[in-house]
Order: C-alpha cells, then structure tokens, then sequence
C-alpha cells in the first residue's frame, strides 16, 4: 500500500475525539477475575491456528472468563468481504483487525485472533496499537508439508495448480515471528498438550487466575 493511499485513509475522519468509556478496563478485571488480552495467533493455513484458539476459548469460559474468536474466515464474510489476498488487501485485513481487537481489550475480553497474518510488519502494527504486554503473540508453528496433510479445504492443492494465486507458503511468503511471547509446536503436539502450553502461559503472565 503506497503513502498516499495512506494518508488519503487516516485523513477522511476529521474532527473526532476518542470517548472514554464510563467503565474502565481496570474495574472490569476487578469484576471478572482476569484481565482483557489480545491473543495473537499466527501460522500458516493448517497450523492449527483455528482449531487451538477455539479450543483455548472453549477451557477460558469453562473458567467464567470473557472471551471472543475472532476468525479469518468469519471476519472476511463481514467486515472484510471487500477484500481479497494481494499483499496490499493482507495488510488492510490485518488493519481492520487489529483495530477490532483493540476495542475488545477496551471492553475487558479475551480476545482470540486466528488469521494467518503473514507479515512481520502487520503484526507490529497491531501490536503498536495497544500497550506492552496487551499482546500476546502465538505462533502456531507447523511445517508445511505437515498444513499440506491437514488440506482439509483443499487450498493447497489448488494453489499447487495454479488456480488460487497469493497463497502462503506457496506463491506468498509467510514470515515467522521473531520473538513470540508463544511459540507451539502444532505438528508435533496433540491439541490437549497445546492448550495446556498457551493456559500456563497466560497464568505465568497472571492474566487468568491460577486454577
């Protein structure tokens, strides 16, 4: 995306004050017992990005705790339905999302995110967006003959032929993440063992209490 575009973007909105809301987050963490968190998950398509975000939620709001996924594919029949996969398209998805997740932390949730995100330079602008230790990156990492085995959609096979352009790992780059707070072997580690690897994290960090 060029600097223009850009700066034709941020500045359409104009004379507009952020509004503080009337409940803090701090009261809300009092209330619920934890704090609100991004929780970033990232990997290439068959990771397991999806699988283990929601199976995480699912052991959160077995706790009580206030939690949301925000999907790939759920967030692009929705709020990014105009967009497709070039890298410029990538960086907006990403955008949008960040945003979104910013204002669930605001809200007090655990906010879930399951996108492949494959820029370093996209997931540090989400991360820029909140304060330090609001974000919890996950890299969900599989090889990629292991996310050729788990097809399940068949998108590998169709960008190995040619028929679904800018594709991770096979016509698009995906750039691992340098210094996750999380780092999973999702090829090597049954679901259970990965949730509990992602749960004693968040108690580590004293974002969810201790069971």
């Amino acid at each position: 995306m060029n600097s223009s575009s850009e700066t034709e973007k941020t500045s359409k909105a104009t004379n507009i004050v952020w509004h503080h809301a009337s409940v803090a987050r701090q009261a809300l963490a009092k209330q619920r017992g934890h704090r609100s968190v991004i929780l970033w998950f990232t990997g290439l398509s068959g990771s397991g990005k999806s699988t283990l975000a929601n199976a995480v939620n699912a052991q959160l709001f077995e706790r009580g705790l206030s939690t949301y996924v925000l999907d790939g594919d759920n967030v692009r029949h929705g709020l990014c339905k105009d967009l497709g996969f070039s890298d410029s398209d990538r960086e907006e998805n990403i955008r949008r999302i960040g945003e979104v997740a910013k204002l669930f932390l605001d809200a007090g949730v655990i906010i879930l995110t399951a996108f492949v995100s494959p820029f370093r330079n996209d997931r540090a602008k989400a991360r820029a967006l909140v304060d330090k230790g609001d974000f919890i990156e996950v890299y969900c990492s599989a090889n990629l003959n292991i996310c050729e085995q788990r097809d399940t959609k068949g998108l590998y096979a169709k960008a190995r032929a040619g028929d679904i352009k800018d594709f991770t790992g096979i016509s698009s780059p995906y750039e691992e993440p340098e210094f996750p707070e999380i780092k999973i072997d999702t090829g090597g580690n049954d679901l259970d063992r990965c949730v509990k690897l992602v749960l004693d994290k968040l108690i580590e960090l004293e974002i969810i209490p201790f069971d």
